[in-house]
Order: structure tokens, then C-alpha cells, then sequence
């Protein structure tokens, strides 16, 4: 089901009858970022990304550029990863700072454009680009994959000068996520990318744990999002045999809706209601998905800055600490930094030091090693 309110023509699924290159620009169009301190120019762009299975798909995103400089996009790029948005409806980021829309993380992305950085601001896989949805919340390789590709894609960007541009991830929550996946990816799937460094809050690092943790309770719509973001992402297995006619019909409209209308909607509703069982986590297929959802598989090969609040009632503290703990027994150039904050608090609180621990990594100098060729056209 489309959401009519999403209904822009530039963001009309492009027929995807090729095998195009990641990141290989589908579509553009320069726009204005009214409410944004410190813009420039900016673009927005659909995309050629790939799923969690390595389909072709397009995703968009926005690139803004700084109001430092002579040219558009001569610093380095931030891939920033916004915390969950919606499943569906206008609140695709690129949507939102390019309207008269209020984007909540605006002011972390003001932070980086003060520092004459080119900003790049994903949607994720099926958010904002009309007839694939929903967005494929918490799967977290089809979320890196979108980070990379559109970096690939700034990269490409005619208007700006990023050719070879480092860059840097960041996110929170389940940006943080996508920033870890990121950065494990990367070196395997997009290993031509000069990254830098990532800086991550909050981590989802297990959602198959968090799902009971906070089931039945005030953030329980984000579990029915889990279960229909993750069941897009896997829509070649059959997932949905564990749902009764009225989940269903819970699914059909909870698509459409943002973070706001998602929570308000389902506030303090098991995931029970819209199962045949009780405990639809544990049911084997789902088990499953939740296992290959867990972070920290494999091993980044740049530096991470963690942190996370310490009084955190939505994504507990333990969850970042064994993220900490598993990079750091596999050497990672990892850091850790807690905060005597909630989840929100720490957000903000946390913002300085993952700032300046970019600006670290970004400015120290990559291996001297030859960087492989970006993937050519995928054949099937």
C-alpha cells in the first residue's frame, strides 16, 4: 500500500531492467534546505544499491554540501545515518530537509557542515522511494549498503569536487547500527571507499534480544516495525506464517505510518496480538533471521568510537558494551565512552566527542595500499 502523501515524481521506483553499478546515480535534482544552518547546495538522489541478498534496487538519499569553500564538496564526505524515521509516509530525511518539514538530527548535521564537511544523508532500503516500502528496518546489511553506496554516489556527484574524498560514517540508535554494519562491511563490499572512521550511539547490536526486553511496553511499535522491516528484507522466506488475519491487517496499515503514528498506534500492544503464538521471536524462522541480525560479525578495519547511556530504557547499555567487548578482543581500534543519560539524552550528549573523534580519524592518513576497483555491473 502507498501512502498518496509520498507521491513526488522524482521519487517514482526507477525501472530497474540493467545491472547498474553501486552507487551509480539513477536520478537527481538540486533542491534547497530551507531550515538547515550552514547549507549550501544540495541534491537530492535516487540511487543503485543492493539488498541484504544482492539484488539490484534503488534508494535515495540527499548530499549537502557546506557554506565553506570555494567549491561544492572539495572536504571530506559524512555519511550520517538518521535513528528510525517510519516505515512509510513523508518522513523520508532527504524529504523532510529539503521541505518546510522539521528533521530531528538537523543540529548534528549543522555540527558537521561548521566543519566543512560534505554531508550525505541516506533514507535506507524502501523509505521515500515510492512502491518499494516499507523500509527495511533493522536489516542491518541492506542498511550498510545503503551508507556505501551512497557514498559511491557523492563520489560520482558532478557538482561536487569528492572524487576522492574520505569519509566517515555516523549514526545513533539504529543509525548507530547501520554506522557498525558499515563498517563491517565495507571492506569487502565497497573496498575502493577511502572510510576513515565511524562513530556509533545506542547500538542495536541484537534485536532478537531487545524484542522481550521491551515487548508490551511503550516502545512496542518499533517491535511491530522490526517484524515488518525485517520481514521486507527477507521477503523470500515465509516469514509471515506466523501471523493471524487481524496481524495482517495491523501490518497493511502500520506500513504507512512514521515513528510518531507508528508508537502512538501501538503503544503498549504485545506482538502477541497480531501472532498465532505468544512468543513469535522464538518461532524457528524467526529465529533465524533474529540470528543473522545480531552485530559484531565480522571485524571493521577502521577506527569505532561507541557510546551509550547509561540509564538507556530502550536499547540497554549491555547491548554497547559487548559490541566494545567483541571489537576490542579482535583488535579493533575501538573506544568507549557512557553517559549518566537516557536514551535521548545521550544522544546529544555524546555528540561532541563523536565530532571530534571523526575529525581524528578523517584527518589521520589511510594504509598505503592500493584500493581495489569498485564492483563492476552484477549479472544474474
Amino acid at each position: 500500500m502507498t501512502d498518496p502523501s509520498t507521491f513526488d515524481d522524482f521519487y517514482t521506483n526507477p525501472a530497474i531492467d540493467f545491472a547498474p553499478r553501486p552507487g551509480e546515480i539513477l536520478r537527481r535534482r538540486a533542491v534547497g534546505t530551507p531550515l538547515l544552518r550552514g547549507a549550501n547546495r544540495a541534491w537530492q538522489l535516487l540511487y543503485a544499491t543492493r539488498t541484504a541478498f544482492s539484488a539490484p534496487i534503488a534508494a535515495s538519499g540527499i548530499v549537502i554540501a557546506p557554506d565553506h569553500g570555494e567549491a561544492a564538496g572539495t572536504g571530506p564526505i559524512l555519511l550520517y545515518y538518521p535513528s528510525f524515521h517510519g516505515l512509510g509516509g513523508r518522513c523520508a530525511p532527504s524529504q523532510l530537509l529539503a521541505g518546510e518539514g522539521s528533521e530531528p538530527e538537523s543540529e548534528f548535521i549543522t555540527t558537521a557542515l561548521d566543519r566543512g564537511w560534505t554531508v550525505a544523508v541516506p533514507d535506507g532500503q524502501c523509505l521515500g522511494v515510492t512502491g518499494l516500502g516499507p523500509h527495511a528496518f533493522l536489516a542491518g546489511k541492506a542498511a550498510a549498503h545503503a551508507v556505501l553506496d551512497l557514498a559511491r554516489a557523492v563520489r560520482a556527484l558532478p557538482e561536487t569536487d569528492s572524487d576522492e574524498a574520505p569519509c566517515a560514517v555516523w549514526g545513533y540508535a539504529d543509525g548507530g547500527r547501520a554506522a557498525i554494519w558499515a563498517a563491517e562491511q565495507q571492506p569487502h563490499y565497497a573496498p575502493e571507499l577511502d572510510l576513515r572512521g565511524v562513530a556509533a550511539g545506542a547500538v542495536v547490536a541484537d534485536p532478537g534480544a531487545l524484542i522481550p526486553e521491551i515487548d508490551g511496553g511503550a516502545w512496542s511499535g518499533l517491535i511491530l516495525g522490526g517484524l515488518i522491516g525485517l520481514g521486507r528484507a527477507y521477503a523470500h522466506l515465509p516469514v509471515g506464517h506466523i501471523l493471524t488475519d487481524d496481524g495482517y491487517q495491523a501490518i497493511e496499515h502500520a506500513q504507512t505510518l512514521d515513528a510518531a503514528a507508528l508508537l502512538a498506534t501501538y503503544r503498549n500492544t504485545p506482538l502477541a496480538r497480531w501472532c498465532e503464538r505468544p512468543d513469535p521471536w522464538n518461532d524457528p524462522m524467526w529465529r533465524y533471521v533474529l540470528d543473522s541480525e545480531t552485530s559484531a560479525r565480522e571485524t571493521p578495519q577502521v577506527p569505532v568510537h561507541l557510546y551509550h547511556g547509561t540509564e538507556d530504557a530502550l536499547v540497554p547499555v549491555a547491548m554497547g558494551r559487548s559490541v566494545f567487548a567483541e571489537y576490542r578482543s579482535r583488535g579493533v581500534d575501538v573506544s568507549w565512552r557512557e553517559y549518566t543519560s537516557s536514551h535521548l539524552g545521550a544522544a546529544t550528549a555524546g555528540s561532541t566527542e563523536a565530532v571530534a573523534r571523526l575529525t581524528s580519524y578523517l584527518a589521520r592518513r589511510p594504509p598505503l595500499a592500493t584500493r581495489a576497483a569498485p564492483p563492476g555491473p552484477q549479472t544474474t
